[in-house]
């Protein structure tokens, strides 16, 4: 990943990890799961920079490089994001987040549409909370979900057999990802099936259909409820589309966000 640029960025409350390829075109910045950092990107940001943006990953706190948590001052990752792009200068710009980073994009998109040109979420139901959704989210996840292996709950089965080296890699960035212990930031909004039926952001809802997690079936219920959104299901894919399928994943994020710059 050479040519991008590496700083550590002041906000409120703390210092955050940011990597930028530069360049002219429109800012689209990336926001990573909970099972990864700025670094999980590698096939992300040049790819996405020859299709003519400016690339963005920055690393939530408690995450690669960024400041460890504080938990008397744990901040909102929402938030997080509109004073890094206050101090990158950043006025519209065009959201991806995948998994975890997914529930931060919606809440950023939610309390500032204005400064968004698409939104782009991936393997995720949106951080909805409750409702329809939330329930088939919880549904389908048995007993001991969170004690099994990170490698078979979030990458899919056909990319696990034929690229063993690809998973190692990615199971060493997602061992790596953390400072300290996991903690995650609380969201700024209730978000509610109601809330995302007055969203008018652009919205592309991006899964796998052999996702464990946001099956196919749960983001077409997400897009019923969501005005302005589309789907792209990556066939045989789980819940890392951007590191088992890039070549869908950046096409599928390139053509939209240029259909809404």
């Amino acid at each position: 990943m050479s040519g991008v640029m590496e700083s550590l960025v002041e906000i409120p409350g703390t210092q955050l990890y940011l990597r930028d390829t530069g360049g002219d075109g429109p800012p689209l910045m990336l926001l990573h799961p909970a099972s990864g950092s700025a670094m999980i990107w590698e096939f992300q940001e040049q790819a996405l920079r020859a299709s003519g943006f400016r690339v963005l990953a920055w690393s939530r706190r408690g995450y690669w490089k960024s400041q460890a948590y504080d938990k008397a001052n744990a901040g909102v990752g929402s938030q997080d994001l509109l004073h890094l792009a206050d101090a990158l200068g950043l006025d519209a710009f065009h959201l991806v987040g995948s998994a975890a980073g997914g529930s931060i994009a919606m809440d950023f998109a939610l309390s500032n549409p204005a400064r968004l040109r698409s939104l782009i979420i991936a393997n995720n139901s949106a951080g909805v909370r409750e409702g329809p959704i939330a329930e088939a989210a919880e549904r389908i996840r048995p007993a001991g979900w969170a004690q099994m292996p990170v490698e078979f709950r979030e990458l899919g089965p056909s990319y696990r057999a034929v690229d063993p080296v690809g998973a190692q890699r990615w199971l060493d960035l997602e061992h790596a990802s953390l400072v300290g212990a996991e903690y995650r930031q609380k969201l700024a909004n209730g978000v509610t099936e109601v809330a995302l039926a007055g969203m008018q952001v652009p919205t592309l809802l991006i899964t796998g259909d052999a996702d464990l997690i946001a099956p196919p079936s749960i983001i077409r219920m997400l897009a019923a409820v969501l005005p302005r959104s589309e789907i792209r299901i990556a066939p045989e894919a789980g819940h890392s589309v951007y590191w088992e399928q890039p070549g869908f994943f950046n096409d599928a994020v390139a053509r939209f966000a240029r259909r809404h710059g």
